[in-house]
């Protein structure tokens, strides 16, 4: 499982002005274990700050996507959500049934990947990696 990161901090370390609000947002989301929806982020922070509105989330979610410290993903299921952008690389595989969306680093993946591009006369200097399946039965 990839490290925590400090929203907060990557936000002072570009010089974004940082609103009491701003650092609700940046701290659920670093608390996150998930990947929330900004609906979901909203519920979160309002929990903490009532006076947070969706639209608050929303401006500060696109703030820090563009500013480079929050990545934004489309896992299939219409709703855009996002994570803190990770120091380190890694993949998603995504459940259908449940939507729970788990990260894994698999070195061997990665190495293959590498030479496939390699093999196809790139070199490999970003990828994403999203899986979708359902869990197996336990029974069979």
């Amino acid at each position: 499982m990839p490290q925590k990161i400090d929203l907060e901090q990557l936000c002072a370390d570009k010089g974004l002005r940082i609103t009491e609000q701003r650092r609700v947002i940046a701290r659920v989301l670093s608390e996150s274990e998930d990947h929330p929806d900004v609906e979901l982020l909203h519920q979160r922070a309002s929990a903490i700050d009532p006076k947070i509105s969706i639209a608050t989330v929303y401006r500060t979610v696109r703030l820090f996507e563009e500013a480079g410290i929050l990545d934004r993903h489309d896992f299939g299921d219409g709703r855009a959500r996002y994570e803190a952008a990770p120091e380190a690389h890694h993949d998603h595989l995504i459940d259908v049934e449940t939507g729970k969306v788990i990260e894994f680093v698999d070195p061997e993946l990665e190495a293959l990947q590498r030479t496939i591009a390699e093999r196809l006369g790139y070199r490999l200097v970003d990828h994403r990696m999203e899986l979708y399946g359902v869990r197996l039965s336990r029974d069979s």
